[in-house]
């Protein structure tokens, strides 16, 4: 039987994941990643991701027990570093949220390309931005200089060869996902050498094969086919198996993401959504709230969150049939990126939730609201929405908050086995997508009516200014349907 290896490269570890034709985990490979954090600045050794990601695959591709069929590598969106030609680093990574870079000049001069990409303008933390800062600071001949995304790096080292870089990585660093190619008269505009830029595939393309040097490093045979990969919120929407148009991941944590499928691509007038290129050619829209289950741990520190949803299910669940008092607005940190853009929101409760079980509902019942609104305001943008609704993250280990979620959206949502960024890895890898993705339950909404409080909700978001007249509107028009 074969297997496939997925490798998540994240920000505080990077975990491999051997899995079989039907979506057994055989085994798994873990192991931690340091990060050197100073005010904006977030930066990363690229020879730890190397020497960490060889230790974490060297033990999942022990438990494979079976040829294996191919490796694919997700990395955070937007870190990236400089090499020289033979790929050794020449500087540190900047991270994802690495905010050091002014991203004014990039916007000026590629405003049309960002404007036809559908997100109209970059934010600081992206990797162009951040790529014109590395280049101010490191005076070299171009020839001798490489942009490298942070799965790039490895994937050189994996196959011992330059590679390509995939569109997804990519997409931060200013691809035109549209014609598929580095976008050469914004780059000529901004001083950046062509040559320093790496050749753009579509993730699962094959980039080589694991060379002898990196099989006795990984474990993994020599002559393994290597595939570009993806970032690791695409890969964990390849995992959670919202492939189809009109199908939805919504990853709700420490803050909330939603990714979905398009045939067409979106553009946003507000720039809170952007897309990603899929690998058949569709496209990936979606956005990042600065809600979130983080704002839990913020409002009640040390609390037993388990018992306080076992309690909130007692009082308002289906069977207590009771409407929770109050609503929060849980912003895990000041400003809203999605489903508007507001830099000066703040946290605010209507209501008097009365005591911590009263706030703990309150918390969950705002994340579900700002998740319906963000799929209003996607039905506004012209985005299919009617499709399967996956949820994923840490928000799901209760049960009370997967129904209220239902309860608030008005339709099933589907539960995952597992939909780790490294599966989705393994499913690009080559992978059978519809036997290696198994659903765990479909959870249907108990008939309990929310829209008055979210309607309640979305007034009050936009007598603060914050949201849009028109997605008010809207979002009012849809509880009507």
């Amino acid at each position: 039987m074969s297997v496939w290896i997925g490798i998540d490269l994240g920000t505080q570890s990077v975990r491999a994941m051997a899995v079989t034709g039907d979506g057994r985990v055989l085994g798994t490979g873990s192991r931690p990643l340091t990060s050197h954090r100073d005010g904006p600045r977030h930066e990363q050794d690229p020879e730890q991701w190397w020497r960490e990601l060889a230790a974490a695959t060297r033990e999942a591709a022990r438990a494979a027990g079976g040829p294996i069929a191919g490796v694919a590598v997700a990395a955070t969106s937007g870190t990236i570093l400089l090499t020289d030609g033979s790929g050794r680093p020449r500087t540190p990574a900047l991270m994802y949220d690495d905010r050091r870079a002014d991203a004014s000049l990039v916007n000026e001069v590629g405003a049309p390309v960002w404007e036809r990409l559908g997100y109209r303008r970059m934010q600081p933390n992206w990797a162009l931005p951040k790529l014109l800062w590395l280049l101010r600071d490191t005076p070299a001949d171009a020839r001798d200089l490489r942009l490298c995304h942070q799965n790039d790096f490895v994937n050189r080292r994996l196959t011992g060869h330059a590679v390509a870089t995939d569109l997804s990585n990519a997409l931060k660093t200013g691809v035109d996902l549209v014609e598929e190619r580095w976008p050469a008269e914004v780059f000529d505009a901004l001083g950046v050498p062509g040559e320093i830029l790496p050749e753009v595939v579509r993730p699962g393309v094959r980039l080589g094969v694991v060379c002898p040097a990196a099989a006795e490093e990984t474990g993994l045979p020599a002559g393994t086919p290597v595939l570009a990969g993806a970032t690791d919120g695409c890969a964990a929407q390849l995992g959670a198996g919202a492939l189809r148009p009109g199908s939805w991941n919504s990853v709700l944590g420490t803050t909330l993401v939603l990714k979905g499928v398009t045939r067409e691509l979106i553009h946003d007038p507000l720039g809170v959504v952007y897309s990603h290129r899929a690998p058949d050619g569709s496209w990936l829209p979606g956005g990042a709230s600065s809600t979130g289950a983080g704002a839990l741990t913020r409002d009640l520190p040390g609390r037993d969150l388990d018992a306080l949803s076992a309690r909130a299910a007692a009082r308002y669940g289906p069977d207590a049939n009771g409407t929770p008092p109050a609503v929060t607005y849980p912003l895990v940190s000041r400003g809203e990126r999605f489903p508007f853009a507001a830099p000066e929101a703040e946290t605010f409760t209507l209501g008097d939730p009365g005591d911590d079980v009263g706030r703990y509902t309150a918390v969950l019942l705002g994340a579900a609201f700002v998740e319906r609104l963000c799929f209003d305001y996607l039905d506004l943008l012209g985005a299919p929405v009617d499709g399967e609704i996956v949820l994923t993250g840490g928000a799901t280990r209760s049960a009370y908050w997967t129904r209220l979620r239902a309860d608030v959206l008005g339709r099933p949502v589907t539960l995952r086995e597992n939909a780790e960024p490294a599966l989705g890895m393994a499913v690009l890898a080559g992978g059978d997508p519809a036997r290696m993705i198994r659903t765990r339950a479909v959870v249907e909404p108990s008939g309990a009516d929310l829209r008055e409080p979210y309607l309640r909700f979305v007034t009050e978001l936009e007598r603060r200014g914050w949201l849009d007249a028109t997605v008010a509107a809207h979002a009012r028009e849809r509880t009507t349907r």
